[in-house]
C-alpha cells in the first residue's frame, strides 16, 4: 500500500505537505524490511537539516537504518510516543507512527509520487 497523496524519498521516507509543514514518517515497505522495531532515535526540536542529510536511525531485531531528512528545513515537533513505543512505526506507519514534523525552508526538491516510489521498491525487491 502506496498513499497516493504522500510524497517519496528513495531512501524510504515519506512525506504529508501541508503549507510550510512537512509530517515525515518511513514507508510500509521500509518498516516491513527492518522487521519489528525496538528503537527510533530522532533529532531535537529546533534542529534543522538540508534534504539528503542524516536526520535520526531505527534499530530492529534485524538491523539498524538510517533516516535521512526528506525536505529541508527545521524541525518543530517529534513523535514523543515512539520513545516509549516504537512498535508504532511497525502498526501505523502512515499514521501514528509519523515520526517528525517540519517547517519547510524552500520548496522539497526530489521527491517521488506513489508511482515513481513503487519503481524504487520493484527495483529493490
Amino acid at each position: 500500500m502506496i498513499p497516493e497523496d504522500l510524497k517519496y524519498a528513495k531512501s524510504h521516507e515519506w512525506v504529508l505537505v501541508e503549507g510550510e509543514i512537512a509530517t515525515v514518517g518511513i514507508t510500509q515497505f521500509a518498516q516491513e524490511q527492518l522487521g519489528d522495531l525496538t528503537f527510533v532515535e530522532l533529532p531535537e526540536v529546533g534542529d534543522t537539516f538540508e534534504a539528503g542529510s542524516e536526520m535520526g536511525s531505527v534499530e530492529s531485531v534485524k538491523a539498524a537504518s538510517e533516516i535521512y531528512a526528506p525536505v529541508t528545513g527545521e524541525v518543530i515537533e517529534v513523535n514523543e510516543e515512539l520513545e516509549d513505543a516504537p512498535e508504532k512505526v511497525n502498526e501505523e506507519p502512515y499514521g501514528s507512527g509519523w515520526l517528525l514534523k517540519f517547517k519547510i525552508k524552500g520548496e522539497p526538491e526530489g521527491l517521488l509520487d506513489a508511482e515513481g516510489y513503487a519503481g524504487v521498491i520493484e527495483s529493490e525487491g
